[in-house]
């Protein structure tokens, strides 16, 4: 597995670690932002705030929609559970039945429990409005930083590519645009709309990909380029005005793998001019 890059925001004098794997998927330390309730437990507030029906129900409809491989049968047995005066639901108990994939929980020395961005702002929120604000507030400005080190890898890649020519064409040609979508593709159905830009941009699902790399750690856009990923960036959101449009999902797929194919060529097309211009000169 890649080694996790951390960051940390700041809330009304609270640090907040985050890590992420693929810059796509953040995962925010709810053990931190409980601390703001609770310095001494705060494994009580996170286990407080699970064993509220409300939460269960968010939990599980998060799942549904970004994990295949949820375990929606034993989802239905802590929900008939939840909010009861005897229920108790803990983040190792929650990821270990149901194989979610939205909360992390660290053991040993340095334990702490991780979530999504998704859920970890649902939990600050129920913590105290105001203190949400104040986490959004500084992780907007931590996304304007990293959307200026991605502007400058972006210009590192390019004068890679204008120094490796020849090997980065062919490489672009053979692996990284992707093919046409069979038929079939175009009639399936996917679980969640992660799949369908998955399909789209790299022609397998998640699970396809797992499936076919059963010794690598991480997920499939842990392998994806910088090109790949400005791409994946621009598809999602293509997605969500196609969905607004009431697109189906079969016309989306075909239409967002249309969209990867154009411009990783065009991408490439750029360096290719650009390294043509050098040359002459």
């Amino acid at each position: 597995m890649k080694k996790p890059v951390k960051e940390t925001i700041h809330a009304k004098g609270v640090d907040i670690t985050i890590y992420t794997h693929n810059f796509q998927d953040e995962f925010l330390s709810l053990t931190d932002i409980a601390r703001y309730k609770n310095a001494d437990y705060p494994s009580d507030v996170i286990n407080n705030w699970m064993r509220n029906r409300n939460t269960v129900e968010y939990l599980g409809i998060w799942e549904r929609i970004h994990n295949p491989d949820f375990n929606s049968l034993e989802f239905e047995g802590i929900d008939r559970e939840a909010g009861r005066n005897a229920f108790v639901l803990t983040p190792k108990r929650w990821i270990e039945t149901t194989a979610a994939i939205g909360m992390t929980s660290k053991q040993g020395r340095y334990a702490a429990t991780f979530a999504h961005k998704d859920i970890a702002l649902k939990f600050a929120a129920w913590l105290s409005p105001e203190f949400e604000l104040y986490i959004i507030k500084d992780y907007q400005r931590l996304k304007s930083d990293d959307s200026s080190r991605l502007s400058l890898n972006w210009n590192l890649n390019r004068e890679i590519a204008k120094l490796n020519y020849r090997i980065h064409t062919d490489a672009i040609k053979g692996n990284l645009i992707p093919p046409q979508l069979t038929p079939y593709q175009i009639s399936v159905t996917y679980a969640s709309e992660a799949d369908v830009l998955n399909v789209a941009l790299f022609g397998i699902t998640a699970k396809e990909w797992r499936e076919q790399n059963p010794g690598k750690a991480g997920n499939m856009r842990d392998d994806a380029t910088l090109n790949q990923l400005l791409v994946l960036s621009n598809m999602e959101s293509y997605n969500a005005i196609l969905i607004e449009q009431g697109k189906p999902q079969g016309e989306r797929l075909k239409l967002l793998n249309e969209l990867a194919i154009r411009q990783l060529k065009t991408i490439e097309q750029i360096n290719t001019d650009t390294i043509k211009k050098l040359e002459e000169k």
